[in-house]
């Protein structure tokens, strides 16, 4: 019998990789978002376009004992979007409301294994003041003190599928992501992270200009390619371990660093103003030793050979729109 497999955020970014991965590995893939993707067509052997937040469209599609769900949907965006605060009643809004249908759904139908992508934006603020040693380890997370309502979210959310598992004797999974970045993903138009941003920056710069980097540039993170993502993800659902755990990369830069790691790929000589902007936390970076102790697995890819690839497919982009 051929596996099956729901994927809901299918139309985003980390969704259309899984999406192809699933489908490589020979399963049959539902796909549902409230739009394709805009990036790539579709691998999915059916798509729905729908609003996970509508309890009857959430039926709809999970009509069926699926053996794999992964729950990527999501309303979020990267620091222009999540730190403004404008957007705070709409992400806690519309993102609790679809995890909250697609768990009860799941369990409805006695699916047992749901994957739930949370993120690292639930880790303590105070956790993460020292730009040069921020604490992500998985056991930091309480007493809990996000750095936005895009993190309480997560956070909650994490313990609704977590209490599933207690309560119904479900074996959901969950991750919090670090970062994630590569092609096919947002690079304009505000909710695009910084990975992203910056490789659109210097590609519509002309040779000689200046980009914009936000705050002194001296705030820390690490950045994950999609593909190791998409593996890490894969191989949690299918373990024995429930998490929380990170999937992220443990190569901590500045985002100077990662504006210059860009502007060095592009053969171009750019200058870098920093200037006022949303930051977030000062420093955040995975810990990825309780993956490695209980998955025998972490990210391994150069953060530099991914802004390789994904400068070259946004300056692609770039040009196409020009």
């Amino acid at each position: 019998m051929q596996k099956t497999a729901l994927v809901c955020g299918a139309g985003g970014f980390i969704g259309g990789h899984l999406v192809k991965k699933l489908k490589e590995e020979g399963f049959w893939v539902r796909g549902v978002d409230l739009k394709f993707n805009e990036h790539a067509e579709t691998k999915a052997d059916d798509f729905v376009i729908g609003d996970l937040r509508e309890q009857s469209l959430v039926r709809s599609v999970i009509d069926r004992k699926f053996d794999e769900v992964y729950q990527l949907a999501a309303d979020m965006g990267g620091a222009g979007y999540i730190f403004t605060g404008e957007h705070d009643a709409d992400i806690m809004h519309n993102s609790a409301t679809i995890n909250l249908n697609v768990l009860d759904a799941c369990h409805k139908r006695n699916i047992k294994r749901v994957f739930y992508s949370s993120s690292a934006c639930m880790y303590p603020e105070h956790n993460q003041l020292d730009p040069d040693n921020p604490n992500c380890a998985e056991d930091s997370a309480y007493p809990a003190n996000p750095d936005s309502e895009y993190g309480w979210e997560k956070l909650f959310s994490e313990r609704l599928y977590l209490a599933y598992n207690r309560n119904y004797g479900m074996e959901c999974r969950v991750a919090r992501y670090h970062n994630i970045f590569g092609p096919e993903g947002t690079w304009c138009g505000g909710k695009e992270k910084a990975p992203a941003a910056m490789c659109r920056k210097v590609a519509e710069v002309e040779d000689g200009g200046v980009i914009e980097v936000w705050g002194d540039g001296l705030q820390t993170r690490s950045f994950l390619i999609v593909d190791e993502c998409v593996e890490g993800t894969i191989k949690l659902l299918r373990s024995d371990f429930e998490g929380p755990v990170n999937i992220g990369s443990e190569e901590m830069v500045t985002i100077n660093q990662l504006a210059k790691m860009v502007i060095e790929i592009s053969g171009k000589d750019v200058r870098i103003e920093n200037v006022p902007g949303p930051l977030g936390v000062r420093g955040r970076n995975s810990d990825n030793k309780l993956i490695e102790q209980k998955l025998g697995w972490a990210p391994s890819e150069p953060l530099v050979e991914g802004l390789k690839t994904t400068f070259s497919w946004i300056s692609r982009e770039v040009k196409k729109r020009a």
